[in-house]
């Protein structure tokens, strides 16, 4: 760049500290990305499969068929559904009751039920999250990072004044544009981050209400079963 420097200049005269700045900005992107791109795939696979697992389900349970509702709901081919790791939960704990020969009252019967199915939604909840709080700590943290990168380069550039003792705007905004750019380096890694945040939360929020809503139809379901 003509009367100026490049990427490449700017990162050969940098001190160790705002390299290594920068190198961690580097890792938290790509972390960010790593953590988006896994869940967005995730969450792709679970809303695809539970609008093909609910159906059938759902016809085998109406069927009175609860071997093969668990057996489809165990199915490796709907292992990223949420609302088949919530509905297996229950069904598999009504059909041991039912099984071992326990005499539990009907509304005893019920609230096991009931309890395995709110295991099993925070279970899964918790497993839907994975990975997404470290997107709300890069988003947050990043432009700190930067800030930090920048305070460093500014102190150096004006260590360097001081040593050779010339001043004015040409002496130091060659190190001032150095330290910038660990700011805007960390402002590019926290929006990526915050905008996944916020889009994967929405995911997560929307899935919860699904768990919630199969659950209280599988509860109603063994509900009209036993009476």
């Amino acid at each position: 760049m003509e009367g100026g420097m490049n990427l490449l200049e700017m990162w050969n005269q940098m001190g160790w500290v705002a390299k290594a700045i920068a190198v961690i900005l580097f890792i938290m992107s790509m972390w960010s990305f790593g953590v988006a791109i896994e869940r967005i795939f995730t969450f792709t696979q679970a809303r695809k499969q539970s609008k093909l697992y609910a159906p059938q389900v759902a016809k085998h349970l109406k069927e009175g068929r609860l071997k093969d509702a668990i057996a489809v709901s165990s199915s490796k081919t709907y292992r990223y559904s949420h609302l088949a790791k919530v509905v297996l939960a229950g069904l598999q704990e009504y059909q041991f009751q039912q099984e071992s020969g326990a005499n539990l009252s009907r509304e005893d019967l019920v609230d096991t039920v009931r309890r395995s199915i709110q295991r099993a939604s925070a279970l899964t909840g918790s497993d839907l999250k994975k990975g997404v709080a470290a997107l709300a700590t890069i988003g947050a943290t990043a432009p700190f990072v930067g800030l930090l990168g920048t305070v460093v380069g500014i102190i150096t550039a004006f260590q360097g004044i001081a040593a050779t003792g010339s001043g004015g705007i040409g002496a130091v905004s060659a190190g001032i544009a150095e330290a910038l750019v660990e700011t805007a380096l960390g402002l590019l890694v926290a929006i990526p981050a915050v905008w996944f945040y916020n889009y994967l939360s929405g995911r997560i929020e929307y899935f919860n209400v699904e768990m919630d809503n199969s659950s209280s139809e599988l509860v109603d379901y063994f509900i009209k079963k036993t009476a």
